[in-house]
């Protein structure tokens, strides 16, 4: 074999040689891009759907979120046609109990065009709508044309008018200071009954 004849024949055992080489990476590269192809659609359909749940997560349920009302006004009458107003800073129902209305900075007036209207207010509220109840807390006061009380809770039934309470009650009127642990305000404040450790302090004309 000649010279000329051994390189043409080594030439094509090394073009042999890469045509192979070259055959096993494109059968290795038609197996390895679907697959890679494959896994960048899954982690972007997974990234989606992830960041998807957690803008749901953090969004506010609009269906279940309870309304607030700022400076809301009721107004009603009790049994005896006396006209009541009932005003707050703001106003929420409860998301467990839609019947109970949260009230910040609740204030009642009974019958505040009479001569004798009774005023409630305190820090914080729940009307109960099914009862037709007002519950104060958090320095209650009472106010009417003969006396005025602070108390820590009071319950309003603007069904009767009638104010009751089971806590100390501390206030004075037109015969003095008195303290008390539990009392209840009729017909505007014409009758208040104070009852345990009731102590007074008269004062003289």
């Amino acid at each position: 074999m000649s010279a000329a004849t051994a390189a043409s024949a080594g030439r094509r055992r090394l073009d042999i040689a890469r045509w192979r080489r070259r055959s096993r990476t494109i059968r290795r590269l038609r197996v390895l891009l679907p697959v890679l192809i494959g896994a960048i659609f899954l982690s972007l359909g997974g990234m989606v759907g992830y960041n998807a749940a957690v803008s749901r997560a953090a969004e506010p349920q609009e269906g279940d979120a309870p309304i607030r009302l700022i400076n809301p006004r009721f107004a009603g009458r009790d049994d005896k046609g006396r006209a009541f107003v009932l005003t707050a800073a703001s106003a929420v129902r409860d998301k467990n109990d839609y019947q109970r209305v949260l009230l910040e900075l609740p204030a009642l007036v009974l019958d505040e065009t009479g001569p004798d209207a009774l005023r409630l207010g305190s820090a914080t509220g729940v009307y109960h709508e099914g009862n037709r109840k007002l519950e104060l807390t958090g320095g209650v006061r009472i106010a009417g044309a003969r006396a005025a009380f602070d108390t820590a809770a009071s319950l309003f039934d603007t069904k009767t008018g009638e104010v009751v309470g089971s806590g100390p009650i501390h206030g004075s009127g037109s015969l003095g200071e008195i303290s008390a642990k539990s009392y209840g305000v009729y017909g505007k404040g014409d009758r208040i009954i104070f009852k345990g450790g009731v102590h007074t302090r008269m004062e003289q004309e």
